[in-house]
């Protein structure tokens, strides 16, 4: 006698997202739009003041939106193109103190950067809400840990290890897709990665850092647009936001002690690590 068949229906293959009316669906409630606008604003400016000192901008602008109402993943996407021209306005004022790095042309870093930026957005927009807030608080983790560590853990490992270009190409291209996915810290990631693998001392580092970081948004940026996954109601504000805050970090940051800023940055993000632990896992 034959066996019976099984009456278990077969396993359903989970769909990728499909963001297109993500602000129908969402079955969060979205703030008032003038108050939604002013705290974008707000969030915008201390995101581009934070950028222009020591990076990390990110830390303030999607908590914001967060808060405001937007998924998480539409979140994340709406600060980085918020944030962007900011990015770009930095790239352009820096642009005098571009040179290779560890052997590698700029415009080769450009490339893979730019690739990783679409891969890692990609990744972004065929992930779920609920993947994408619980990967969240480890990446913040880890950004907090690239800014409190990466330079000791740097110093430490380019005195022992001596590493070629391959290795360079590789941790770019890793880079850049971190960058598209999510890009909280990668400037600071960049840093680090860099002063290990080509030797390249901190004040040489910040015109490479905002090209790529610009470099790795454009590409996410276009991926995000496409995707319908930008919450404009609140990007345009943030974005004149942290054009404005860049501006003011820049003048501020002449200012104050670097290691003023530093603490202050450590705290920033140390925190929001925590709340988005609490956020995923309570």
């Amino acid at each position: 006698m034959p066996p019976a068949a099984s009456s278990r229906p077969p396993p359903r293959r989970r769909a990728a997202p499909n963001w297109t009316g993500w602000q129908r669906k969402s079955r969060r409630r979205l703030a008032d739009p003038a108050a939604g606008a002013v705290l974008a604003l707000a969030a915008g400016l201390a995101g581009g003041a934070m950028n222009a000192l020591a990076g990390g901008g990110t830390f303030a602008t999607m908590p914001t939106l967060i808060a405001l109402g937007l998924p998480s993943p539409i979140a994340n996407a709406t600060s980085n193109v918020a944030l962007q021209p900011g990015a770009i306005t930095s790239a352009w004022a820096y642009r005098d103190g571009l040179a290779p790095l560890g052997g590698i042309q700029v415009r080769t870093l450009v490339a893979i950067t730019f690739f990783g930026g679409l891969v890692g957005s990609l990744l972004l927009v065929a992930t779920p809400t609920r993947t994408f807030d619980i990967v969240i608080p480890w990446l913040l983790l880890l950004a907090t840990l690239v800014m409190a560590f990466g330079k000791r853990a740097s110093n430490a490992l380019h005195s022992r290890v001596t590493i070629g270009p391959g290795t360079m190409v590789a941790v770019q291209l890793a880079l850049g897709i971190y960058g598209g996915y999510f890009g909280g810290g990668v400037g600071l990631m960049m840093m680090a990665a860099w002063g290990l693998l080509a030797g390249a001392e901190p004040h040489h580092l910040a015109a490479p850092r905002t090209l790529m970081l610009a470099v790795a948004n454009a590409a996410a940026t276009i991926i995000f647009i496409g995707a319908t996954m930008v919450a404009w109601q609140f990007a345009v504000p943030m974005l004149i936001g942290s054009i404005a805050g860049g501006y003011l970090g820049a003048r501020v940051g002449r200012i104050l002690a670097p290691h003023v800023i530093r603490v202050v940055t450590l705290l920033v993000t140390a925190t929001m690590t925590v709340i988005f632990f609490l956020r995923a896992y309570s």
